[in-house]
């Protein structure tokens, strides 16, 4: 499993998202941009973060409060399911900030 770099800096956070608004884009495969890496929070519930990417073993965890958050790799595809009611956020962070979102 990879780590975040010690020298990741947040540089962007998304508005809290719940099983009803999160976005149509999360719940299918997608990935972050090389270098922008993502941390899920979970605030209440729970939420399902599966690892799709044909590079990396195939890995399915829940997130939940108090718990680690989902570490997304840059240009790893992944998606989230929601499992009931749920508030979540994502994170992300970057080396630099002088890179691109």
């Amino acid at each position: 499993m990879a780590a975040l770099p010690s020298g990741a800096q947040p540089y962007k956070r998304t508005p809290t998202f719940t099983e009803d608004s999160v976005p149509a884009g999360l719940l299918k495969d997608h990935s972050t941009k090389d270098g922008t890496w993502g941390l899920i929070r979970v605030e209440e519930g729970r939420l399902r973060y599966i690892i799709t990417d044909p590079r990396r073993a195939a890995d399915e965890r829940v997130l939940e409060p108090g718990g680690d958050p989902g570490l997304v790799e840059p240009t790893i595809l992944h998606r989230v399911e929601p499992i009931g009611s749920v508030r979540f956020h994502v994170e992300f962070l970057r080396e630099d900030n002088t890179g691109e979102e």
